[in-house]
């Protein structure tokens, strides 16, 4: 790996920081090869400070540690980004992120799903609400919709229209996720397992 340290006049470079599981972009640094090279033997990310002017770890006072997982510099070879395993809040100030966000697995419009599923079933009594009614009627009826929608993917899947193949693929995902929750558990809790299979 060749970084270009000459762009800049004080030999820095910066450093984005994200957690190699949620892919969270948790901080911005800055590092000079040095810091680098500590990086690499300690495996705890370094950085220079340009404030204090010197080296320094990441959580040598808090705690707050990042592990560091990997990294690989950009096109220009002028910018790196680390991937990381925090330990603790990353931002000084106490959140996870020095965005202020939390730092949660998030799985796009599967993780909006999730949320409106959520919001539907702590407003159980909601009218004209087809999740609401689900959860009204109790795990029975939810786990029975489930057992339903798998029978029409596996007959859709026999035949050759895709369209009606994906659209059942669709109710059963949905139906699976309102299954979850009524379980007090979201898809993070599958792919955890998942993950812990992995050979």
């Amino acid at each position: 790996m060749i970084i270009n340290f000459s762009k800049n006049s004080n030999g820095l470079v910066p450093a984005i920081i994200q957690d190699h599981q949620t892919k969270k972009v948790l901080m911005l640094g800055y590092m000079n090869q040095e810091a680098i090279d500590i990086t690499l033997s300690t495996r705890k990310v370094t950085f220079f400070s340009r404030t204090k002017n010197r080296l320094w770890t990441k959580g040598e006072k808090s705690g707050n540690f990042l592990e560091f997982i990997s990294f690989k510099e950009d096109c220009d070879q002028d910018t790196l980004l680390i991937q990381v395993k925090p330990f603790g809040p990353t931002c000084h100030k106490g959140s996870d992120t020095c965005w202020q966000e939390s730092n949660s697995q998030s799985y796009g419009f599967i993780s909006q799903l999730e949320k409106t599923i959520e919001q539907r079933k702590e407003n159980a009594d909601a009218e004209n609400s087809y999740v609401a009614s689900l959860f009204k009627k109790g795990i029975n009826k939810i786990a029975q919709k489930v057992g339903e929608e798998a029978i029409e993917v596996v007959i859709e899947a026999k035949d050759f229209n895709d369209d009606l193949f994906l659209s059942e693929s669709a109710d059963l995902l949905f139906h699976y996720l309102i299954l979850l929750q009524a379980k007090g558990f979201k898809i993070n809790d599958v792919v955890s397992v998942l993950k812990a299979r992995e050979k």
